[in-house]
């Protein structure tokens, strides 16, 4: 901390120089920190994301592959081809189902810049506190 100018007490032009010197850092800190947990949020958003499309991708794949072949491998076991379709529409709607829960569950865990928030609200209330002259 500086002194005044014959060695004693700080002047208020100083103090007010300081504190905001160190509001300054503390606000640049802040930011740093928000960006920390913004990109993990991110990453986690983009990885949600990505098993949606995979999902979709896969389930494409899958009813033009092998549908087809499976109704046909249970005609041959003695049902109906129409029945035999359904039953196999129903299995790759079952699997479906499963990756978009995956998929909702990765995005859910995507949260916002939890600890930027509360060390926020501390130094407002230190500030707050200081302003009060506590």
């Amino acid at each position: 901390m500086s002194m005044g100018p014959n060695g004693s007490e700080p002047t208020i032009g100083q103090l007010v120089a300081n504190a905001s010197k160190d509001l300054s850092g503390l606000i640049r800190g802040e930011i740093a920190l928000a960006k920390t947990e913004l990109k993990k949020t991110a990453v986690a958003a983009g990885t949600g994301a990505g098993m949606f499309g995979a999902a979709a991708f896969l389930g494409v794949l899958v009813i033009i592959l092998l549908s087809i072949a499976a109704a046909y491998g249970l005609t041959a076991a003695g049902l109906h081809p129409a029945i035999a379709f359904l039953i196999v529409a129903g299995a790759y709607l079952l699997i479906a189902a499963v990756l978009v829960f995956l998929g909702i569950r990765a995005l859910k865990s995507a949260k916002g810049p939890q600890r930027t928030i509360e060390t926020s609200k501390e130094s407002v209330e230190v500030l707050k506190a200081i302003g009060k002259g506590d």
